[in-house]
């Protein structure tokens, strides 16, 4: 049996999940795989700079996977688990709906128009959830 057969049931007291079948937030909630953000130090010839969060962002545009590097600032006001862990990023039709029973991460911002963002913890994990409108 592998490891993603364990006892744990996410906290919802469901039935626990089978290797073939997708996670809880894709396959119940309606959440959308939408990037894997992974820290870096790493200097990348792509990067693009966003001031207000003090990070360098690249590779999102052009990857199949949907993988983003963030290179942070050493004064970055982003939350220190957010440059040390990796996150996974959904896109969700109702952000405050997404929200309900979750440990945020700071408060919903909106990095650029049309777009609303929050970041929740998970087993000490943080997860993105995007909202496009």
């Amino acid at each position: 049996m592998s490891a993603c057969h364990s006892e744990y049931t996410g906290g919802t007291g469901a039935r626990r999940r089978r290797e073939h079948e997708p996670p809880e937030a894709t396959a119940e909630w309606g959440w959308r795989y939408h990037h894997l953000g992974i820290p870096t130090d790493e200097h990348r010839p792509d990067e693009v700079f966003l001031e207000d969060l003090g990070m360098h962002v690249s590779g999102f545009g052009t990857s199949p996977y949907g993988v983003e590097w963030m290179r942070f600032e050493p004064d970055s006001p982003v939350q220190e688990l957010i440059q040390k862990v990796p996150h996974l990023a959904f896109q969700v039709d109702d952000l405050e709906a997404a929200l309900v029973g979750k440990t945020l991460l700071g408060e919903p911002s909106s990095p650029m128009e049309g777009v609303r963002v929050a970041m929740i913890l998970h087993n000490g994990m943080p997860v993105e959830l995007l909202e496009f409108g």
